[in-house]
């Protein structure tokens, strides 16, 4: 080999192991602190970097993204004098990597034994209950004094998790107990809320029931007793436009009197004082019938009309004719015919009083 190429090698090795130890990339989101030696010289950043070969060297290398780390259950004791144990989360990032490597030796037991100082701190003027109701506050708490001690070390905390709250198994019995006991109560009130309401609506219901059933009769009754004083108009207005005499309106009133008894609500039967006046006049129109005076029955009410004119103007002329004597056949047949009116009459009022009694008896058992 020639004498003249080993000196070569050997500067291009020397070449090339100083540009090695010279040059030094750094990757996104890490830092190098660099030490000249034995003393902290400067941080480098991502990117291309120089340093002397011998001189300088890498101490540290760090991550400056935001970190988690989660610690292993710590048992805390309660002020009410009981122990659980409590799991929490945390998450921090470097923003000095400087103060990371050489303001404490390792930052992540500095932590953890700084979060167990401040729970047992926080938790220790805290019952069972609140410290299992309260893990918002405990958090806030927890996150201020760990921002505040670790901002030395060029550590910021971001946020303090509580993962885990486990309390003693006899205590988690009762707690189990009492969560039981809360939700049967909870199930009772909303089955008696609910009966309530049903019944509520109900009665709602029957109500509006019995109101449109009432309002329902009462138009009924109105529409009835309209028509009835609509029939009795009718028929009251028939009765004067076709003349009616007293004759037929007396046995029409002798003819109603067994409908007035018939009525579920009547529970005695009250005979009327015009009963005789009816009879009598019945009788009367029997005896007109018997002796002859009236019109046939098949005249015309001209020739009835007619008849009557012609019978005033002859009882103007006879003025002085005899009256019928009491004991002539006349006066007999008249009697006859009242005597006959007035077993109806009397045989009709004893119908309606029997009806009446008959329904009267029939509804006493009820009161």
């Amino acid at each position: 080999m020639d004498p003249v190429v080993i000196p070569i090698l050997v500067a291009a090795i020397v070449v090339v192991f100083l540009v090695a130890a010279t040059v030094r990339i750094v990757p996104q989101a890490r830092r190098y602190n660099v030490e000249r030696f034995g003393r902290y010289r400067r941080t480098l950043q991502p990117g291309l970097n120089f340093v002397l070969p011998v001189a300088d060297r890498i101490n540290t290398k760090l991550d400056v993204r935001e970190q988690v780390y989660s610690s292993d259950p710590k048992p805390v004791i309660t002020e009410d004098n009981l122990v659980v144990n409590i799991d929490t989360v945390l998450y921090y990032q470097i923003t000095d990597p400087r103060a990371a490597a050489y303001e404490v030796a390792d930052y992540l037991q500095a932590i953890d034994q700084l979060t167990v100082t401040t729970l047992r701190n926080v938790i220790g003027s805290m019952d069972l209950e609140g410290t299992l109701t309260s893990r918002e506050e405990i958090n806030a708490r927890l996150r201020a004094v760990l921002d505040d001690a670790t901002g030395k070390w060029g550590i910021r905390v971001n946020r303090v998790e509580i993962k885990a709250i486990d309390p003693p198994n006899t205590i988690k019995e009762a707690m189990e107990k009492q969560m039981r006991a809360e939700r049967d109560k909870r199930a009772a009130i909303l089955h008696a809320e609910g009966e309530r309401q049903a019944k509520i609506l109900t009665a709602e219901g029957t109500k509006q029931k019995d109101i449109l059933e009432a309002q329902g009769t009462q138009q009924a009754m109105i529409l009835r007793a309209d028509g009835e004083s609509k029939a009795v108009e009718l028929v009251f207005q028939a009765v004067h436009r076709n003349n009616a005499d007293a004759k037929v309106l007396a046995y029409k009133y002798l003819e109603t009197l067994p409908d007035l008894a018939r009525s579920d609500n009547n529970t005695f039967w009250v005979i009327p004082g015009e009963l005789t006046e009816a009879i009598r006049t019945v009788s009367t129109a029997f005896g007109d019938r018997a002796t002859g005076t009236g019109p046939p029955p098949g005249a015309r009410r001209e020739d009835a009309d007619d008849g009557a004119a012609d019978a005033d103007a002859s009882d103007k002329d006879h003025v002085g004719a005899p009256e019928i004597e009491p004991n002539s056949t006349l006066a007999l047949d008249a009697a006859a015919a009242a005597d006959e009116a007035a077993k109806q009459a009397a045989v009709a009022v004893s119908d309606a009083k029997a009806e009446a009694e008959a329904a009267g008896e029939t509804r006493l058992p009820r009161r």
